[in-house]
């Protein structure tokens, strides 16, 4: 199903930007944009989690600074049988983590310094347990990808923006778009990238919260992991980071607002305790 998700997004992501080079410059805007379309979805089919990586200025793990973490994704690997995964650290304050890579044999686990000082050894687990059963499910390529691809939408809009204000496109001769185009694809775009996020990001986060606690036999871990990430979010919201790129991490790490958790890509903290209460149920645990 993930892989049907990637090549609708791919296509549509092809079809806004000769939408957009027909905008900005006619028939022969849409030649252009056409072989841009092609150059990007190449692109975010194989780059798109160094592109992500870059965004954060990722850097591969050092013994000192992963030795944990590093024997944790070590056992946990090897227990799911899965390739093991190349550990990052996040340039970042917040804790949190991510996922990427286009499938499991080239997948990354990014951690942020914080996060390992923050959490106790068993809520470091679930964490990674999480974020390795979104590369298990092959989730990691098709949210890597919706991350870029939102980006680029949001960047999109800015230029329709800009070429509302300053007249452009406007060639008769060639087609060109108007004005009001412009201004349409600046309001609708970003609402359009939220959208696809949303259809991604919430069903997998509960599927992967699961299956996660089910690994460890550890809900209350993961639990307790997600509060604390979650608590740190709210007081200490990333401030440089790319709205686009939130639904990669295990915990929203951008500044909350009405409208942030009207179409938020994670589902509530409270919406993610009850669904680890069944597990914790099922495995006969009190919670």
């Amino acid at each position: 199903m993930n892989y049907f998700k990637t090549l609708f997004l791919l296509a549509i992501m092809g079809v806004l930007i000769v939408f957009v080079g027909g905008l900005l410059g006619g028939k022969t805007g849409v030649f252009i944009a056409f072989a841009f379309a092609l150059i990007f979805n190449i692109g975010s089919y194989w780059f798109s989690d160094k592109i992500v990586l870059a965004m954060y200025k990722a850097k591969p793990a050092s013994v000192s600074e992963g030795r944990e973490a590093h024997k944790i994704l070590t056992n946990l690997t090897a227990r799911m049988d899965l390739p093991m995964p190349k550990l990052y650290i996040i340039d970042m304050e917040a804790p949190n983590a991510f996922a990427t890579g286009r499938d499991p044999a080239h997948a990354v686990v990014a951690l942020s310094p914080s996060l390992m000082k923050l959490l106790d050894k068993h809520e470091i687990e679930a964490v990674i347990a999480h974020e390795l059963m979104h590369i298990k499910n092959r989730d990691i390529l098709i949210m890597t990808i919706a991350a870029t691809f939102a980006t680029a939408i949001v960047s999109i809009a800015k230029i329709s923006q800009f070429a509302a204000i300053f007249g452009g496109g406007r060639d008769r001769e060639n087609n060109g778009g108007s004005i009001v185009g412009f201004i349409v694809l600046a309001v609708l775009a970003p609402l359009a990238a939220t959208l696809i996020q949303l259809g991604i990001s919430r069903t997998r986060e509960y599927l992967s919260d699961a299956d996660a606690a089910r690994l460890t036999n550890k809900p209350n871990s993961l639990i307790s992991a997600l509060e604390k990430i979650s608590g740190f979010a709210k007081t200490n919201p990333v401030e440089n980071g790319s709205p686009a790129t939130s639904q990669l991490f295990i915990i929203n790490p951008m500044k909350e607002s009405f409208i942030a958790n009207l179409f938020s890509t994670h589902p509530t903290l409270e919406r993610r305790r009850k669904n680890l209460e069944k597990v914790s149920k099922e495995l006969g645990q009190s919670f």
